[in-house]
């Protein structure tokens, strides 16, 4: 999924500097590539984000609105960029880039800078001329320059032009494959058991449980105390067994307890359905209606998604015990329970890794969510070596972690 008036605040790193790249595309015309400027290109960027569909196309055609903020997904990260690609005047592509420092399990040590690379939009009219990979390589120019060690970028494994250009053509390699799992909300709130306890944490206790427990986790990031303090991180909960103690220093735990964070996305950007499948759309309407006239059933009703929605990301998704996949569950009850408050939240997201145990304790709908989303990755180093060792490497025994920032 992939599965936002501002006032920007710029930095050194994401200035509107005058950073121009001017390419000739032969038969083609000149394509300028230099960096956005809010006060020149923001209508533009939206207007590519309107006309750019999202997603995995054969189910719905999803498009984001970034609520007059068109550097809303990358506005959180420690440092970040976008690029813009012109042709005559007018914004044909756009691209944008993060970096952060976070775990990378490779020898001698195991933390790596990492850019990202997301948002990479070009008009319909102009694909296929090759502004798409002058983009990449300008934001990888960027990256080099502040001597990251690893790009990587995700896509859905059956987006063929997506996986041609940055594997065919860019020097990707394939790295993971984790699931997007997407679950609707009901208007109603679920029942929860009473044999569990649920507690919020304060940020210096989740900071702490964190690093003690996912500091090895793939990709967990060394600036975690800045997500949970983040205004959009809506907190960290813990459930475990009634009648236990929970202590949050890591001295006293409960055989069995379970731990995630919530991020409302919907803050940063909605999500609307441009075309619905008949399908979808006719199980909507009828749901509304059933609901409406027996009540008294109270069937699962399917959110409206016909109208612009937001929705909120479970991250940081960790379980110790055996009897812990119940307490997992109960979590992810209890956050659905959170989003019924919210009026524009429908749906409620999360990415595990394609081996993490707790994606079986997760409910989801299996119409709406991708099992294989497609991590790729490429050294920037020229470690080529590194680089085989890392697409050879099993993921590790410890979860994947999903930064929501890159969301």
């Amino acid at each position: 999924m992939t599965y936002r008036s501002f006032l920007l605040q710029v930095n050194k790193d994401c200035s509107s500097s005058l950073l121009m790249v001017q390419v000739r595309v032969m038969g083609y015309g000149e394509v300028k590539i230099r960096s956005y400027d809010v006060q020149i290109h923001r209508a533009g960027v939206e207007d590519l984000e309107r006309r750019c569909e999202v997603g995995p196309t054969e189910r719905a055609v999803l498009f984001i609105d970034t609520m007059g903020d068109p550097i809303c997904r990358i506005r959180n990260s420690p440092m970040y960029k976008m690029l813009v690609a012109e042709v005559g005047g007018e914004l044909v592509g756009v691209i944008q880039g993060s970096i952060k420092l976070a775990t990378v399990h490779k020898p001698p040590k195991n933390l790596a800078k990492l850019g990202y690379v997301l948002g990479l939009r070009i008009a319909p009219l102009h694909r296929r001329r090759g502004i798409g990979s002058r983009l990449v390589l300008e934001l990888e120019k960027w990256f080099t320059a502040n001597d990251v060690d690893y790009a990587y970028m995700a896509t859905e494994k059956d987006n063929e032009a997506s996986v041609n250009l940055f594997i065919n053509r860019l020097g990707y390699a394939k790295f993971r494959t984790p699931a997007i799992l997407v679950n609707p909300v009901d208007h109603r709130a679920l029942r929860l058991s009473s044999k569990t306890e649920v507690a919020k944490l304060k940020v210096e206790e989740a900071e702490f449980l964190y690093r003690k427990f996912m500091t090895s986790a793939e990709f967990f990031p060394d600036d975690i105390g800045n997500i949970l303090r983040n205004k959009l991180s809506m907190g960290t909960w813990v459930a475990y067994p009634r009648g236990e103690n929970f202590g949050s220093d890591g001295k006293a735990l409960p055989r069995n307890w379970a731990m995630l964070s919530v991020w409302n996305s919907g803050e940063l950007f909605k999500l609307r359905l441009a075309e619905t499948p008949l399908s979808c759309f006719l199980h909507t309407k009828s749901s509304i209606l059933i609901d409406r006239i027996f009540p008294c059933l109270k069937l699962p009703a399917t959110p409206d998604f016909l109208s612009p929605f937001g929705f909120y990301f479970m991250y940081g998704v960790h379980h110790e015990g055996s009897l812990s996949g119940k307490l997992v569950r109960h979590l992810c009850q209890f956050v659905h329970n959170m989003a019924t408050k919210t009026r524009d939240c429908k749906v409620i997201v999360t990415e595990v890794g394609g081996n993490d145990i707790p994606r079986l304790h997760i409910p989801y709908w299996k119409s709406l969510s991708c099992p294989e989303d497609l991590w790729c990755i490429k050294t920037l180093k020229n470690e080529e070596n590194t680089i085989h060792q890392l697409q050879k490497a099993p993921p590790t025994t410890a979860s994947l972690f999903v930064d929501p920032r890159e969301v």
